[in-house]
């Protein structure tokens, strides 16, 4: 049974810096695409980035993108996600997901794995 598990939500200045991380079991995070969605209230889920099995390679969302990395971490099948310059539009619960088809995250924003989802509250 696959489960994903988010750690590190919180509170934080806007400005400042926060660190996401997204514990795996039941898959091999080397074989699937790991990715980060968050939703604000009142707006729809949106993409923040993703990271491929095989190579790595790493993509991210606009209004993310120059101030974010995705790292993954084979040996205990974590995923990171480091957020820097936070703004208050960052504010949201931030899932992290799971596909084998990285296309499945990319193309359609539907990946077959789901976190709970942690909150990220971003002040001024």
């Amino acid at each position: 049974q696959v489960q994903l598990v988010e750690y590190g939500g919180g509170s934080a200045q806007a400005g400042g810096s926060l660190r996401l991380s997204c514990v795996a079991s039941g898959l091999t995070t080397s074989t699937y695409a790991m990715a980060w969605f968050r939703q604000a209230p009142g707006k729809e889920r949106e993409f923040v980035g993703a990271i491929s099995g095989n190579d790595g390679s790493t993509y991210y969302g606009d209004s993310v993108k120059g101030r974010s990395t995705i790292s993954r971490k084979y040996a205990s099948d974590t995923v990171y996600l480091q957020m820097n310059n936070l703004k208050r539009e960052d504010t949201g619960v931030y899932y992290c997901a799971a596909d084998y088809s990285l296309h499945s995250i990319l193309a359609r924003g539907k990946p077959d794995y789901w976190g709970q989802g942690t909150q990220v509250t971003v002040s001024s």
